[in-house]
């Protein structure tokens, strides 16, 4: 039996296990880094224990830090959440051999899925459909660009060993091949410690189905159904779904019974989810095999009933599956959205900083959070810069969709740059309602998905009004109690601030009448408001238009919400970006905290538009700075293997003239 269990991991993942490990009465213990000391998952544990600094590879991915952890806590087990150590052959066998149970499938298992190219061979002997594509071992330069010519462009080159989006690329023609090989590989080095490449046909527009399939040590194996995953960037998922929008019983039969046999073909042991691409023309192909729970576990969790991490725990005691096939039934629809520390407007770069502000929807029957972070913690530059997931349920897809975007608009996070906007456009997309997936959903509409270019008069106004109040509220003298009464005339008064790195400036009139009743002007716009604020809630009406926003005001960070949208007016740094067309003086900063891969042009270089400059590594993605003319590299401020902190100085890059 199962008694204390050791969370090898961090995040919102931790905080789920030590959930149901509380409910089946097992004790937990978590580990943690120096950057997470103080992290909510560290609270919620029986128990902690500091496993080293904070870069995962001298923390999270030390495993005979953590069995040493499980030895000292007398830890029965070890739960390795995903990622980090989740699907480590070595790990899982190091666990069996010092006598801890790990609570994932065998060293031999997580062998044959680790690497693509085998799995792919695996599955091609147990009847499973596969993509077409190279997976051999020859990983000559040459070898790989005449597979790719053979099969015909858009290829996808993907790392052997990889996952999440890392160490991949999409190459439409034969002159792009080269470098993107170069960066999928190097990307594929720094992390999975492996560059060994896939090459696969691209196909064009299919949806990312995944089935989540369970099995126990007494040969039982069943499927909880399917999720649909299409909506994606960078091959990284942002909202997931279940059951899949219009599958067929027979289909779901299908694909399920293919799940299981890819599992069964390994003699799979505990949760395990196989991926396909359902093509248009209702084919489907076996992607990968995660040997491990998924992120998105909790829609399926959501539309069964089940406990996936207590189904974990159960089979891991060599116990059999808790439920047959037969005996599961889907109920009602499921979204899951990511909530992410990122600039989904500027490429999805991530960001960092301290969650100054962090308020989230009411949690019900039909709403859930999964979270790892709490208000006035850090997102940091060493790991996922993954906030939250929200989840939402209801009777069917409608339902549970308008729950979803209503919970979009009920978070209120400040301190860091969020994606919530962007899932809200994204979730109330014509496309998406009517559940036109695919995974290029994000390219096809990117331009519908960008935020409004202008700001509604009602907005402006509001947050001028909002700076004047501020300004005013600590003069109390006896001579301005009423600092906006003028006799025989109106006090006029200018505001200026910067929104989203734009300087605006607006004039505010507001008669004798009352300090309530403002007239307010900006550029061609104007607009009469009536504005009272108690606490951080503002009840304004604008030309006869009554509305509600929240108004944070803390430090130098200003935030406004409504149920449409956020806006920041906060006095901003202008950077250069990998869009940017125009830059401050040639001075080139970085656009976030982060790690020089490579430098490619030395000081003095004339360079083309489009060149890139410096390389970037950043909550282990690469980004790329480019040249956004022709022009001469001035002066060099990095080098490869430099931590960097957002704004800092890169180079000084001269355009042509």
């Amino acid at each position: 039996m199962i008694k204390k269990v050791v969370i090898a991991n961090r995040g919102e993942i931790a905080c789920r296990v030590i959930r149901t490990a509380r409910a089946l009465g097992i004790q937990t213990v978590a580990v943690y880094s120096e950057a997470d000391r103080q992290a909510l998952h560290v609270k919620l544990a029986d128990e902690a224990v500091y496993i080293g600094e904070a870069p995962a590879k001298e923390s999270y991915l030390c495993g005979h830090k953590i069995l040493e952890a499980a030895k000292r806590t007398n830890a029965d087990a070890i739960h390795p959440g995903y990622g980090f150590l989740s699907e480590n052959a070595h790990f899982a066998k190091a666990c069996k051999d010092s006598n801890v149970i790990f609570i994932g499938p065998s060293p031999s298992a997580i062998e044959a899925m680790g690497s693509k190219s085998a799995a792919k061979t695996i599955m091609e002997k147990a009847g499973v459909p596969l993509v077409p594509g190279y997976h051999g071992d020859d990983q000559n330069e040459d070898t790989l660009r005449q597979a790719a010519e053979d099969m015909g462009y858009p290829v996808l080159l993907k790392a052997a060993a990889g996952g999440g989006g890392k160490g991949m690329r999409q190459v439409h023609n034969g002159d792009d091949f080269n470098q993107a090989l170069a960066a999928a590989k190097r990307e594929a080095k720094a992390g999975f410690g492996d560059d060994t490449m896939l090459v696969e046909k691209y196909l064009t527009r299919p949806r990312h189905i995944e089935f989540q399939v369970f099995c126990d040590s007494l040969g039982q194996g069943v499927y909880l159904f399917e999720r649909d995953c299409s909506v994606q960037r960078r091959h990284q998922k942002i909202i997931e779904e279940a059951p899949a929008p219009n599958m067929s019983e027979a289909l779901r039969k299908r694909m399920g019974d293919a799940a299981l046999r890819a599992a069964q073909a390994i003699n799979y042991v505990g949760a395990g989810t196989v991926e396909f691409l359902l093509d248009e023309d209702g084919q489907f192909y076996f992607m990968e095999m995660n040997t491990r729970l998924q992120v998105e576990h909790p829609v399926t969790e959501m539309i069964t009933g089940e406990d996936l991490v207590a189904w974990q725990i159960i089979v891991a005691q060599g116990f059999p599956l808790p439920k047959q096939q037969h005996e599961l039934t889907l109920q009602g629809h499921a979204f899951e959205a990511r909530i992410y520390a990122e600039d989904a407007d500027n490429d999805f770069l991530p960001a960092t900083g301290t969650l100054s502000l962090l308020e989230m929807p009411n949690t019900s029957a039909h709403v859930r959070i999964d979270t790892g972070v709490a208000e006035g913690d850090e997102v940091s530059v060493y790991y996922d810069p993954m906030i939250a997931k929200l989840i939402v349920w209801d009777d069917n897809r409608t339902a549970a969709l308008q729950r979803l975007a209503s919970a979009l608009r009920a978070y209120r996070i400040g301190g860091v740059t969020t994606n919530t906007d962007y899932l809200h456009r994204l979730a109330t997309h014509p496309a998406f309602v009517n559940a036109a997936l695919s995974t290029t959903f994000i390219e096809t509409y990117q331009d519908d998905l960008k935020p409004a270019s202008h700001l509604p008069p009602a907005y402006l106004a509001v947050m001028a009004v909002s700076t004047l109040a501020r300004d005013n509220k600590h003069n109390m003298s006896p001579w301005t109690q009423n600092p906006y009464w003028r006799m025989n005339t109106c006090k006029q008064q200018s505001v200026s601030m910067t929104v989203a790195g734009q300087y605006i400036e607006s004039k505010v009139t507001y008669p004798n009448t009352g300090v309530s009743n403002w007239f307010v002007e900006t550029g061609n716009t104007a607009c009469h408001l009536v504005y009272n604020r108690r606490g951080n809630t503002l009840h304004t009406v604008v030309d006869g238009h009554t509305q509600r926003f929240t108004l944070f005001d803390r430090a130098s960070e200003w935030l406004l919400f409504s149920d449409e949208t956020m806006v920041a007016f906060t006095p901003l740094i202008q950077s250069v970006n990998e869009e940017d067309t125009s830059c401050d003086e040639g001075d080139f900063r970085a656009p976030m905290n982060g790690t020089i891969v490579a430098c490619p042009v030395k000081q003095g270089d004339h360079v083309l538009p489009g060149t890139v400059l410096v390389v970037m590594e950043a909550m282990k993605m690469e980004h790329n700075i480019v040249a956004p003319v022709a022009g001469t590299v001035e002066t060099l401020y990095c080098a490869p293997g430099d931590m960097v902190t957002g704004e800092q100085h890169l180079l000084v890059f001269k355009a042509d003239e």
